[in-house]
């Protein structure tokens, strides 16, 4: 399971012209499914999510988590975080879990932050989206379960 993560002060989503999840200052999340992906991968991503500790104290010192400050989550899933484009030109997702089991990946780690007392918003599962966001340092900050970076 993958994860790209960027501090913002606000992000939003639209489909159709219809603006479908929105954030003020918390975090944006691509979601990305692989099709080995696991229950010990789901709490990796869900985990370090929420416990990353991105926003800044107040010595100015990134010490704080989504979590601490009380902000938002924005999460998208995005199978292309599996594209593979080491090959050629054209990205191969053969890796990206299919749409089923990705959507029931994605939706349990949005029902565990919500869990854990984050506000949290989404996109639209299998839909084209336009996603706007105004990454706040810049911060991004790149996931992955199994640790390959």
């Amino acid at each position: 399971m993958r994860a790209v993560v960027q501090r913002v002060t606000n992000a939003s989503v639209t489909v159709e012209n219809e603006t479908v999840g929105a954030i003020g200052p918390g975090i944006m999340v691509l979601v990305g499914v692989s099709d080995g992906d696991t229950d010990r991968d789901l709490k990796y991503i869900v985990d370090k999510v929420m416990n990353l500790r991105i926003f800044d104290d107040e010595n100015g010192v990134m010490n704080r988590s989504v979590l601490d400050t009380g902000g938002s989550i924005l999460a998208v899933s995005q199978f292309t975080l599996y594209g593979d484009a080491r090959g050629g030109r054209r990205p191969s997702y053969i890796r990206a879990a299919g749409p089923e089991p990705a959507n029931v990946m994605y939706e349990r780690a949005v029902a565990a932050w919500r869990e854990a007392g984050i506000h949290v918003e989404t996109g639209r599962f299998r839909t084209e989206m336009m996603v706007s966001l105004v990454n706040d340092g810049p911060v991004t900050i790149l996931l992955d379960s199994e640790k390959a970076f």
